[in-house]
């Protein structure tokens, strides 16, 4: 009896051109790294199967389940704002879709499956390391409570995969709300393709933005639930310190999940210019440059948009500058909301954005870590007697004092007590995030000595991360000057 892979594949019966029909290539010894058995229980399928022996030829790309439709998707995009007119997926096979407990429908997709008619010259598949991170970092957000991608498993193949040096190669079986991007309408806008353009809106409404269909002008309905969805997700990064790191067109998901884990990484320090992928060397994808860039990719989402939005050049524009104006509020409204809980405010006052923004700029003034700075201000909002542990984060505690008198002045007009708001305060604070020095050491075992126990150690600390867990305290501390991670590598 075979592993049964309940698909149904609707983006493989759109026309040919959306896609290249073809399959995995075949790894010589494959081995199971892990296998994401709560994900597999959500997606209908059997994880004793898939962790064993045929299972691992089907998460290695092998052997292709029944029923599935292998394509590698096309796509454009702006890389670093330069326009590349084809991209498309070089290194990945999407297997098909299914639809799990909860009736939504995902994509099962291997990462590292081989060349596609993509590839541009590369050879299609992963070290372990971009591997590893993606997982991860992934199934971190995932526990974090932010929309994202997740992975089913990760498998070593037996080969290894030259970049500055040979590594370890290896496949990432990811799951997707749907891998349709920005740079997917570009593609079609590009080549004045109209009918793809309209094909391809239509299956996003249908499949993310079913409200959108009942609209009298669905396609600019569905620019501004395309604009909300990523307003909402990029406030949410910056609630986390986290930086994407390389946010082309053809890394945002139309969906709104945060997709593509590349050189990504959480920032320890707070400051607004921090930059860890190696290829960034501009900084534009910068901590707080997040917001700009986001509105700056759903710019080129309306351009592509045109010829849906309206026959009349003049009033397509009109169009698409309307949805676009909303985008500033959207985000503003979402990051300060955010802010509030994290500040232990549920209620909202004039005041409130100053208070959060000064204590961020004094954060980056004293080089506060950003996750234990919010972190520890939970406790504090109990009582003083916890101000200590704040404090001693910045270099010059006397700009905590003087912020937190202000603090407390406005937590005394709140509702609550103090008990409340720190147990409030708790759930959208986390203790534990993929601290980059810590990353890098689980990728240094797996590389160096083959040891993927500090990875299954670091995954089950991420898996809570807003639970104190005393065993593993030293996961949430920031790293020593020695253990610093400066940059961070996309693995291409």
């Amino acid at each position: 009896m075979t592993i049964h892979f309940p698909f149904d594949n609707t983006y493989a019966r759109l026309p040919e051109r959306f896609f290249a029909r073809m399959a995995p290539t075949s790894v010589r010894a494959p081995r199971l790294i892990r296998l994401n058995r709560d994900l597999a229980l959500q997606l209908r399928l059997d994880p004793d199967r898939l962790s064993g022996p045929e299972g691992l030829e089907l998460l290695s790309g092998n052997r292709v389940p029944d029923a599935a439709e292998p394509i590698a998707m096309a796509y454009a995009g702006h890389q670093f704002g330069q326009f590349v007119p084809q991209l498309g997926d070089g290194r990945a096979i999407l297997l098909g879709e299914v639809v799990d407990r909860d009736g939504i429908r995902r994509d099962i997709q291997l990462k590292g499956s081989g060349p596609t008619p993509f590839s541009r010259r590369g050879d299609g598949r992963a070290a372990v390391g971009p591997v590893l991170r993606e997982y991860l970092v992934s199934e971190a957000m995932a526990a974090l409570g932010l929309p994202t991608t997740r992975a089913l498993a990760a498998a070593l193949t037996g080969e290894t995969v030259v970049r500055e040096t040979r590594l370890p190669g290896a496949v990432l079986t990811r799951v997707a709300s749907s891998h349709v991007r920005v740079g997917t309408f570009q593609f079609f806008a590009v080549r004045q393709d109209v009918e793809g353009l309209r094909l391809l809106a239509d299956y996003v409404i249908g499949r993310h933005y079913p409200q959108a269909a009942e609209s009298d002008r669905p396609y600019r309905a569905l620019l501004d639930q395309v604009i909300a969805a990523q307003a909402n997700l990029i406030a949410r990064w910056l609630h986390i310190g986290f930086i994407h790191g390389v946010m082309n067109t053809d890394n945002m998901s139309i969906a709104g999940e945060t997709i593509d884990y590349g050189p990504c990484a959480f920032m320890d320090a707070y400051d607004p210019a921090t930059v860890f992928s190696s290829i960034d060397q501009q900084g534009r994808y910068a901590y707080g440059n997040q917001p700009r860039i986001g509105l700056w990719n759903l710019t080129r989402l309306a351009e592509a948009l045109l010829p849906l939005l309206s026959e009349d050049e003049e009033k397509a524009v009109a169009e698409a500058n309307e949805a676009l104006v909303a985008y500033s509020g959207k985000f503003e409204a979402a990051y300060h909301a955010g802010l509030r809980h994290k500040l232990g405010l549920l209620t909202k006052r004039e005041e409130d954005p100053t208070l959060a923004g000064d204590l961020l700029k004094a954060m980056a003034e004293n080089q506060a870590d950003f996750t234990l700075t919010f972190r520890r201000l939970s406790d504090a909002a109990a009582g003083p007697e916890a101000d200590e542990a704040v404090r001693s984060l910045f270099i010059n505690p006397l700009a905590y004092d003087a912020w937190a008198a202000r603090w407390r002045e406005r937590l005394s007009h709140e509702p609550q007590d103090g008990a409340t708001r720190q147990a409030a305060m708790r759930v959208v604070n986390p203790a534990y995030i993929p601290r980059n020095h810590h990353v890098e050491a689980v990728i240094q075992a797996a590389v160096e000595r083959d040891d993927f126990a500090p990875f299954e150690e670091l995954l089950m600390v991420l898996s809570q991360p807003y639970e104190d867990q005393p065993a593993f305290a030293h996961y949430a501390e920031p790293p020593e000057p020695h253990e610093r991670v400066y940059r961070t590598f996309c693995g291409t």
